[in-house]
């Protein structure tokens, strides 16, 4: 089956063989293996975060390690290590695999290695286990250039009380199971409601709607931290365009002249269709053109202040 959506890559043979980062160590893509007592694999019990390399700078980089640090502390993990020293292991990493430019990173911490199968965090008998695996990975011009499709889950995004939708864990099951009931559906991606029935998120992006020459997305009260999100609302605010972070149902969506999804993947990327509704056009409009230059602009603006202090 084809695959389409916002996480499509141009394929790279170079893949085959980056070395990826366990514990201290460099291993061969198809040697890279960790123990299935790992606090990550038997209870999803890990953070993680993913970011990219472009043009030899770790993009927003301050913004990802907060966050992960943030993620941390929710869950009550001791990394055991600095921010600094994190980094220093993700220089190595791409050193070694001689990466500068057009590379996605992502570093997962879980909270080590369980005596016996167990939730229970007083039974890990290790450290936090790093895995980081760096991949030569360009976002698909054809997916950008044909937009996805949504189709709205019956999974519904949780209260912050139970499950923090912020929080980057490795416990995605509900937005797999949400995927699952889009793909069933033809879609390409799902969208995501609140407890409230108000839109939140899709299940691996940041969703954006626009109307009437104003750009609206949910409150973040049950979305995802988005580090794209929140460059895409300040590039907007800087450039005068009226966003809005606000409750709005699928009654607005359903009518809204142009819609986005935002990641650090893909950046943006239009949505052409929402449960076989037509949005807008159908291809990506002119706020969403400009809002990508914009946020494009802000990447470039990262990077050549962090090599300006560097």
């Amino acid at each position: 089956m084809a695959v389409h959506g916002t996480h499509n890559a141009v394929q790279d043979d170079r893949n085959d063989k980056v070395l990826i980062y366990i514990n201290g160590e460099l291993f061969p893509r198809d040697e890279a293996k960790i123990s299935v007592f790992d606090s990550g694999y038997l209870v999803g019990d890990g953070v993680w975060e993913a970011l990219r390399l472009h043009e030899g700078v770790l993009v927003f980089l301050d913004e990802h390690l907060d966050r992960l640090w943030q993620g941390a502390a929710t869950v009550g993990m001791d990394l055991k290590m600095t921010r600094q020293e994190l980094v220093d292991k993700i220089w190595t990493t791409l050193r070694a695999n001689d990466m500068h430019d057009g590379v996605h990173v992502r570093f997962m911490v879980t909270r080590g290695i369980k005596k016996t199968p167990s939730q229970d965090p007083r039974l890990t008998v290790s450290g936090p286990n790093l895995v980081i695996i760096p991949e030569y990975k360009l976002a698909s011009p054809d997916s950008r250039g044909r937009g996805v499709t949504l189709f709205t889950s019956t999974i519904r995004r949780g209260s912050p009380d139970y499950l923090d939708p912020r929080l980057n864990c490795h416990s995605k099951l509900h937005e797999v199971m949400a995927l699952v009931q889009a793909i069933e559906a033809g879609a390409d991606e799902a969208l995501m409601l609140d407890i409230h029935g108000f839109v939140a998120t899709c299940n691996a992006t940041n969703f954006f709607m626009v109307t009437k020459g104003e750009v609206w997305t949910s409150t973040g009260q049950y979305c995802m931290n988005g580090i794209t999100r929140g460059k895409v609302i300040k590039v907007a605010n800087d450039a005068g365009i009226p966003c809005q972070q606000k409750n709005f149902s699928l009654f607005d969506v359903y009518g809204a002249d142009e819609a986005f999804v935002t990641g650090t993947f893909g950046g943006l990327t239009p949505v052409v269709k929402v449960d076989g509704r037509l949005i807008g056009v159908g291809q990506s409009g002119p706020m969403t053109e400009r809002l990508t230059a914009l946020y494009r602009a802000e990447i470039e603006r990262a990077v050549v202040a962090a090599k300006g202090d560097a």
